[in-house]
């Protein structure tokens, strides 16, 4: 945690906050994300790995209510605060806080709707836990649709002949679910319970959607094998599968009329909390790469005695604290701000994870042969920044999608 702090109104609590996280991430996810990183992915998710024994820990300090209001028991932290925890978990192990932060999207959504039986079942229950039993997951992405079903106020999110796989239907004043959500799906292999992204009215494509918060340890309920991947292998993904899957009519907290302006919302909020993990990410792989060429001696002298050098460490010293500038303002804004500017958001995650791949593609660079090998574990920060363009959405249709909100901003067209 080598940088300077710019914003100067940084309070003590702040202050105490990021060295309490940061001290945890390094002590604690980084040394185990290694570990986890050598396993099969099965291993990973089995009763008693190193993942559970971490995921336990960051509910014991209460981690897993980072999003969650103190009126619910949670942390109450301010949106700087937030931003800070996240950049500060992924500083350790990226992988690790994307698990953390889907751990609390059903609890999430259920205190934005604040209803009692929403609060009984998936609130409390979440905040009182203490093994990480309790964890939810985003199932947004099928095999057919992956960030499609993140591009609201696009042509095509209305396109009839394009609807969600996962579809549920009413009977005896019950929804009836089935079909397939993706090998993306995070934590699906290990949650307790998902907010789960499905199609309602197939003739709205994929804008006639909801979203219910569901029990996945039910009838019906099946899920395949923990996703085998490049990076970020301390975060365990895989398919969910549903089979007449019923779920109550007061868990379906999202009808079509307001399917579109929640997917923006969720979007607003996730690419924002993207941006936080991968500036935390880019940060672990400048100060590393810094250290490095601080004792490797090459041609007579140390590197970073070679001016090629100091400019590659400049150049990324400049993409990380542009990206944590940006992220912050992004997620301060957001948070505050009611809907919120998802091309902020979008822009966030799009700059910073693109700033964490170039930053540790630098790194890979100065560390040389070494960059290649798993001696050093820039190797597995340069894996963890390739998934990061790809994940919560894939940068270019991202991209694509903000430019199309830009556009219609211009021309008035909502």
């Amino acid at each position: 945690m080598l940088y300077t702090e710019l914003n100067i109104e940084l309070t003590d609590e702040h202050q105490h906050l990021k060295e309490q996280v940061h001290r945890f991430s390094m002590e604690v996810l980084r040394p185990a994300s290694l570990e986890l990183d050598k396993l099969p992915a099965e291993e990973v998710v089995k009763k008693g790995s190193i993942y559970w024994d971490c995921m336990a820990k960051m509910y014991q300090n209460g981690y897993h209510t980072v999003l969650i209001s103190d009126e619910y028991g949670g942390l109450g932290l301010d949106p700087l605060a937030v931003h800070i925890f996240w950049e500060e978990l992924a500083y350790g192990s990226v992988g690790f806080a994307v698990s953390l932060g889907c751990s609390c999207f059903a609890a999430f959504y259920a205190t934005m709707l604040a209803e009692d039986k929403l609060i009984e079942k998936f609130v409390i229950p979440f905040v009182n836990c203490k093994d990480a039993s309790v964890m939810s997951c985003w199932g947004i992405t099928e095999p057919d649709h992956g960030s499609d079903n993140l591009a609201p106020r696009t042509s095509f999110f209305k396109d009839a002949s394009l609807t969600q796989q996962v579809k549920a239907h009413k009977k005896n004043g019950e929804w009836i679910i089935s079909g397939q959500k993706s090998a993306w799906i995070s934590n699906g292999p290990v949650a307790s319970n998902c907010a789960l992204f499905l199609n309602l009215d197939p003739s709205k494509g994929l804008s006639g959607g909801g979203i219910c918060l569901i029990d996945l340890n039910q009838d019906g309920v099946t899920r395949g094998k923990p996703l085998d991947k490049m990076g970020q292998r301390e975060l365990p993904q895989g398919e969910i599968f549903f089979d007449n899957v019923v779920c109550s009519e007061e868990y379906m907290i999202v009808d079509p009329e307001s399917y579109e302006a929640m997917t923006e919302l969720t979007l607003g909020h996730a690419n924002a909390t993207m941006g936080a993990y991968f500036t935390g990410l880019a940060q672990a792989a400048y100060d590393m790469t810094l250290q490095y060429c601080t004792e490797r001696i090459q041609g007579g002298k140390r590197l970073c005695d070679h001016q090629w050098v100091q400019k590659k460490l400049f150049d990324m010293f400049v993409k990380v604290e542009t990206a944590r500038a940006f992220s912050r303002a992004a997620m301060i804004y957001n948070m505050n701000t009611t809907p919120p500017d998802v091309k902020y958001s979008i822009a966030s995650k799009v700059y910073c994870t693109e700033a964490a791949f170039q930053v540790t593609s630098d790194a890979i660079q100065l560390f040389g042969g070494y960059g290649l090998s798993k001696e050093f574990p820039i190797e597995k920060l340069f894996r963890d920044a390739r998934a990061g363009m790809i994940e919560d959405g894939s940068n270019d249709t991202l991209s694509m999608t903000a430019g199309n909100i830009i556009i219609k901003e211009k021309l008035g067209d909502e």
